[in-house]
């Protein structure tokens, strides 16, 4: 892909607002024909297309499909017919295959560039991180996880932070997110944050009366407590958390876990 000096949106930063998120366990037509397009526009020809896509479906290709016109015709067939899943699948072996003989992994970076700006222009819930799609949620969501993840990194405590990778995993399953394990990972990450602060080994409910909260935040993380409790460890029959709620407690874990890791930097500084 020849794109040395940018595009006109590029060069003079014109994009479009990011659209509300509508699309997580789906991929809609303009989804899969985006996605198509854009291998099309990294040079990954019909062929090499077909190849990656027939890979990922373990469908043989159509031997009697040979010509140019004929294999994208059978590019777009098969993008059409995929289970919405395996759409996404083929955006990560996309990514894969932009890797060969990308030694400064600029092409791998300009794609993740591109599908996320059409993500986020089409309203789809999911974006392409490090070659692999994660969920992308709110925009309260998105800053909390990442300032998490970048503050327990920096105050040391590798097994909260491994957590919260476990949250987001979780998370972004495809085709269904794990929502339980979700909540349970986000709100270990919380206890272990809790645990590093108080110097103790006790549970999250016991350390909250002890932690320097404002209220009404103790309240709040009480409640929240009680409900990771009882959605994320002791699930009733019938009632599964649904996946808003799971993102509010991952959103709320690592928000909380932020102020006090920063909270306790603060105080000993």
């Amino acid at each position: 892909m020849n794109n040395s000096d940018g595009s006109f949106s590029d060069r003079f930063g014109y994009r479009a607002s990011d659209a509300k998120i509508t699309i997580r366990e789906d991929a809609p037509e303009v989804v899969r024909e985006a996605i198509t397009m854009l291998g099309f526009a990294f040079d990954i020809g019909p062929n090499g297309m077909r190849d990656l896509i027939c890979e990922v479906l373990l469908k043989r290709p159509d031997p009697g499909n040979w010509s140019a016109g004929n294999v994208e015709h059978e590019v777009h067939f098969l993008m059409a017919g995929a289970p919405w899943y395996k759409v996404y699948d083929v955006v990560e072996r996309l990514y894969q295959e932009l890797g060969r003989n990308d030694y400064d992994g600029e092409r791998q970076r300009q794609f993740s560039v591109r599908l996320n700006a059409v993500f986020r222009e089409l309203g789809v819930g999911w974006q392409l991180e490090n070659g692999k799609l994660v969920v992308r949620g709110s925009e309260p969501y998105n800053l909390a996880i990442q300032d998490a993840v970048a503050t327990m990194r920096e105050a040391g405590t590798p097994t909260a932070s491994n957590e919260i990778h476990e949250a987001i995993r979780d998370i972004s399953r495809r085709p269904q997110a794990d929502v339980t394990g979700a909540i349970q990972h986000a709100m270990a990450a919380l206890e272990c944050v809790a645990r590093e602060v108080d110097g103790s080994k006790d549970t999250l409910g016991k350390i909250i009366n002890r932690l320097t909260l404002p209220p009404p935040l103790d309240r709040a993380l009480h409640t929240l407590w009680g409900f990771a409790s009882e959605q994320g460890r002791h699930i009733q029959e019938g009632r599964v958390p649904r996946f808003e709620e799971a993102e509010l407690v991952v959103t709320v874990a690592s928000a909380v876990s932020v102020y006090l890791l920063r909270q306790r930097a603060s105080s000993t500084s």
